[in-house]
């Protein structure tokens, strides 16, 4: 059985990154799903003073391991002003630290939502342009537009979009 590392890139309690990428773990086969959330890996703003200073914190590896120790990534990047979240940026940043080949050449479903009309493509872009600098294996990407009227009680309720989310994660399922 494959693992997967599943989270959005978000801190929101309610994020609707995080539904989106849960939703899509739970349409594959044979995979167990490590669900995260960015609030359990709480970091300091990146600094490198204060990198020199302190040293890496634990969380952050911690999260880097959870990568290096699954078989691919399902994420859905939550998108603040056309770019990543600070949350995740946060992150990425400490983790990048630690190794520049972030994500250990893992197949990656990339995905992202938003309640507007482009649904977080901006980030989806911006993430398809910088991961492959950071050995991340993006197998497909998806992006769902209109959050709130496309998702409900789970799952993707517009026909179309859930076919086009399924084939996505078909993708991501050949290249585990």
């Amino acid at each position: 059985m494959k693992k997967i590392l599943v989270f959005g890139g978000s801190n929101s309690k309610k994020s609707i990154n995080k539904k989106l990428a849960v939703y899509a773990s739970s349409l594959m086969e044979n995979a167990q799903a490590n669900i995260l959330d960015l609030n359990d890996f709480e970091l300091p703003m990146y600094g490198i003073d204060l990198e020199n200073e302190k040293g890496i914190p634990e969380n952050a590896s911690l999260f880097l391991n959870l990568i290096k120790d699954s078989d691919g990534v399902i994420m859905s990047l939550a998108e603040n002003n056309g770019a990543y979240t600070a949350v995740f940026k946060n992150l990425f940043d400490w983790i990048s630290r630690i190794e520049s080949k972030t994500f250990f050449g893992k197949p990656i479903l990339l995905m992202a939502t938003a309640p507007g009309a482009r649904g977080g493509i901006s980030v989806l872009e911006m993430a398809q342009a910088r991961f492959p600098y950071h050995d991340a294996h993006i197998a497909a990407t998806f992006s769902l537009p209109f959050f709130n009227d496309n998702f409900s009680e789970d799952k993707i309720t517009d026909f179309e979009f859930n076919l086009k989310l399924k084939d996505a994660v078909q993708l991501f399922e050949k290249e585990l």
